[in-house]
């Protein structure tokens, strides 16, 4: 009983944190403007971590390479945790960092998704709120190749919807695929 509650919170904890780290580092990476509630809750959340390692980690290509290793190494130390506590003992090293690197790549669907719910509903509700340039930034790069295939609907953009549903797939078929290949290496 004591396990689960601990699990619990390494979820709620550390499993959010390595999700709003690597939502920094995707806003960063889209060029999200940052002047909005939920840039600077992001950017204020994630500084204490993310300022000490750019000192040792540089920026590779114009990414945040320092942010994204924060993420993955938070997201390595949640599983190794939770596996733990699950287990009682520690798995392979290298099996806990490929499963996080896939996690990771599972959470930025997630992302992705959330954000196009949340740009829906916004479009209905109030076009014009401060996050929606935000949500925009995070969207348009997987919508506009779709924009190109999908036509409007009696004036309604179906891309939206096309692109959660290819995300879902990505996630039931590759996604899975790998978190297999990397559960195998535990």
């Amino acid at each position: 009983m004591l396990a689960e509650a601990l699990i619990f919170l390494l979820n709620v904890v550390v499993q959010s944190f390595a999700a709003i780290l690597l939502l920094r580092f995707h806003l960063q990476w889209l060029r999200a403007p940052m002047r909005n509630p939920i840039g600077e809750f992001v950017m204020a959340f994630s500084d204490f971590l993310v300022l000490r390692a750019r000192r040792h980690i540089p920026a590779v290509s114009g990414y945040d390479t320092a942010t994204l290793l924060s993420a993955w190494i938070v997201e390595a130390v949640y599983l190794a945790l939770v596996s733990w506590l699950e287990s009682g003992h520690f798995f392979s090293p290298f099996g806990i960092l490929v499963l996080a690197a896939v996690k990771l790549l599972s959470t930025s669907i997630y992302i992705l998704m959330a954000a196009l719910l949340v740009q829906a509903v916004l479009s209905w509700i109030n076009p014009y709120t401060p996050i929606a340039a935000l949500l925009n930034a995070i969207t348009y790069r997987f919508l506009r190749p779709l924009r190109r295939i999908v036509p409007l609907i009696g004036g309604i953009d179906l891309t939206p919807m096309a692109l959660l549903v290819i995300c879902q797939l990505l996630l039931i078929l590759p996604v899975a695929m790998l978190e297999n290949f990397a559960a195998r290496l535990l």
